[in-house]
């Protein structure tokens, strides 16, 4: 949501959460991975905002792959469930 926003309080807004917790979330990725995930942009006459580094487009980009590997990996069997007869 910061790459489509442009900010970390759009992008918080946006998945209904306070800037805090959304900035607090952000920290800890920066944090975690040990390098920007998403990065400052300078205030001007649009004001300031965020980005995602490179490296952070990396990691998204990486995640929703997982992402939809998981959900192919496990339609077979979701698909069961509903077939499942009360014993």
């Amino acid at each position: 949501m910061i790459a489509e926003h442009g900010s970390i309080a759009a992008a918080g807004r946006a998945l209904g959460m306070s800037y805090r917790r959304a900035w607090m979330l952000v920290e800890a990725m920066n944090t975690g991975f040990g390098r920007p995930v998403v990065e400052a942009q300078t205030g001007g006459r649009a004001g300031g905002g965020a980005r995602l580094s490179d490296f952070g487009t990396d990691v998204v980009r990486r995640y929703r792959a997982v992402e939809a590997a998981a959900e192919a990996a496990a339609a077979p069997f979701l698909g069961r469930l509903g077939q499942v007869e009360d014993t």
